[in-house]
């Protein structure tokens, strides 16, 4: 079953349910405005700055506000809000699905839970807090975009370059559900192509049994009751199998005593073969070309977070058209509802985790890289991680990302670290990554500083000519490339423009791309079976005008000529594999 998406009419931005991966019908959304003041102290206050419009940043012209948080300042959130009669079950839990950096929950003036790194989601059950009339809701938050302990992506207070505008507090969706006392609080959903089974791992609370229904359409395909372990294998009878031509999904539906929720799953392999003596990507045993781009996840109005839903999800089926099949999530991790427009269209999801760690060297991530010098990762305190906390952190990031986002049909790969910004002992990491989830590949240290770990010998080339060599022990992948820029008038953020090779009009862009690819993209495919490319990027972002699009979403490119360009790449690398294959 191919699953459309819905979006929401109603008067609040963000209304759609947050998390298709795991939904239940209750649901309110806390979206929309609260109050909110900066301050200098973590003290309560009775008296704000105005309204701030949620899920969009304080720094952002889509909150209303406009102003950038300090590192040295609290940033306070309140609201109010009631719960309809019948609507607790037995427990209320509140989800945030992202806030920067730091915060505090606090309900009806008591602290109920407290999160720390800005990038993932995380639930709080404020149960033993709620009052039967008006609830007050407040958050309190801090950031440090200079942290070297926490994920920062591209943040920075001094933007400018690669590097944008920081941000900060609520810049996901809010909202509250209710279940009962017992009740299903996760499920880890593995497919496994091989032998027709999916395999669920159950987390519940309480001691109530499961029922476990799945679907194609509206037809079912098997269904299970009174599952008491916390572990069950369905086999299915000639399952539809997801890919990007053909994003079949099914959905399952779990009842745990009284608690209900719904999911979906793709039956999909990710692996690696060996083709004339070169290893390449292979999806469902057949071998793929992974065409991307560099996917940034910038707005120029919302800077985290786009004006509605409906932007993200246009975005990728408009890439999807141009012929691309892989976004790579750079350095940043965008709420469910995003993955789950890229599983329903077929796009392949290369996966960053978060940069951190002190600030860098210049020496070391920009003259390095570009005279082949490869540094020790091992040794903390040069790479920016001597703070223990920093390690600490990186880790538990990266463990939660991958635990929070393991349903993701269309996550294909994890990257550990890009270009050597925090990296640390790189090889142990992806070793242990790898234990934590066998089924995905690994670009462990893209770009350069390669210590000869994960999946992928994965090279960045900017400035020069394409020139690349495969030598048959892991995937040729070119992760980031182009960068080629061009502006268009009134569609720019300011009169700074970076990028890494300029041209003057959309003819000459046009024109250079196209070069690109076909003299010499297609050649390294044919000669060293290439199996990737990232080019830089989706769009302009702030005074980086790369894009294939404008900062504001317009389009520099013929779309027709985009197409085209994508179709002779997987021309070429099909013809290519054919060949060697005999």
């Amino acid at each position: 079953m191919i699953i459309s998406p819905i979006f929401s009419n109603e008067n609040i931005p963000h209304a759609e349910y947050p998390r298709p991966q795991f939904k239940r019908n209750s649901y309110i959304s806390l979206n929309g405005e609260w109050d909110y003041t900066i301050t200098k102290t973590a003290q309560k206050t009775d008296s704000f700055d105005g309204k701030i419009t949620v899920p969009f940043c304080p720094e952002s012209k889509l909150s209303g506000v406009s102003r950038q948080l300090q590192k040295n300042e609290f940033l306070h959130y309140s609201r109010r809000f009631y719960l309809p009669e019948n609507f607790n079950k037995g427990r209320v839990i509140i989800n945030f699905g992202g806030v920067d950096q730091v915060c505090e929950v606090f309900l009806n003036g008591k602290s109920v839970g407290k999160h720390e790194g800005g990038y993932l989601p995380f639930s709080i059950d404020i149960s033993d807090a709620l009052e039967n009339c008006e609830n007050e809701l407040y958050v309190l938050v801090t950031d440090d975009a200079d942290s070297d302990i926490y994920g920062r992506g591209k943040q920075s207070y001094k933007r400018g370059g690669i590097w944008y505008t920081a941000t900060s507090g609520i810049w996901q969706s809010v909202w509250i559900e209710s279940t009962p006392k017992d009740y299903l609080k996760g499920v880890r959903i593995t497919p496994s192509v091989g032998d027709s089974t999916v395999k669920f791992e159950l987390e519940r609370v309480g001691n109530a049994d499961v029922s476990i229904v799945i679907k194609d359409g509206e037809d079912i395909i098997c269904s299970y009751d009174n599952v008491s372990d916390n572990q069950l294998i369905a086999t299915l009878s000639n399952p539809k199998l997801w890919s990007v031509d053909s994003p079949e999904l099914y959905k399952v539906y779990f009842k745990c005593g009284e608690d209900e929720v719904e999911s979906y799953f793709g039956m999909r392999e990710f692996s690696t073969m060996e083709i004339g003596g070169k290893r390449c990507f292979a999806l469902n045993g057949k071998p793929i070309f992974h065409n991307g781009l560099l996917d940034q996840g910038y707005f120029h109005d919302g800077i985290y977070t786009p004006r509605s839903n409906e932007v993200y999800y246009n975005e990728i089926k408009n890439i999807k058209n141009l012929g691309f099949n892989m976004l790579r999530k750079h350095i940043k991790v965008e709420p469910y509802l995003w993955y789950y427009y890229c599983d329903i269209l077929g796009v392949l999801v290369w996966q960053d985790m978060i940069n951190g760690g002190a600030r860098y060297s210049k020496l070391q991530i920009a003259l390095c890289p570009f005279l082949n010098l490869h540094l020790n990762d091992k040794k903390l305190k040069r790479r920016k991680r001597g703070n223990p906390k920093s390690v600490e952190f990186f880790m538990q990031e990266a463990r939660g990302l991958i635990d929070t986002h393991y349903n993701a049909v269309s996550i294909c790969l994890w990257t550990p670290f890009n270009e050597a910004w925090g990296q640390f002992n790189a090889y142990a990491v992806w070793k242990e990554l790898s234990s934590i989830d066998p089924t995905r590949h690994y670009d462990h240290a893209s770009g350069w500083q390669d210590v000869g770990g994960g999946d992928l010998c994965s090279k960045h080339i900017y400035f020069r000519r394409l020139k690349m060599k495969n030598d048959g022990k892991r995937i040729l992948a070119l992760t980031e490339f182009g960068g080629y820029s061009h502006t268009v008038k009134n569609h720019v953020f300011s009169d700074k423009k970076f990028g890494y090779k300029s041209f003057k009009d959309a003819k000459s862009l046009q024109k250079a791309y196209e070069s690109l690819y076909l003299n010499e993209v297609i050649p390294i495919i044919q000669s060293q079976l290439l199996s990737a490319t990232v080019y830089t990027q989706v769009s302009d972002v702030e005074d980086e005008v790369n894009g294939l699009y404008t900062y504001d979403r317009i389009l520099k490119f013929d779309a027709d000529k985009l197409k085209e360009i994508n179709e002779k790449v997987y021309r070429a690398f099909n013809q290519s594999v054919s060949s060697d294959s005999k």
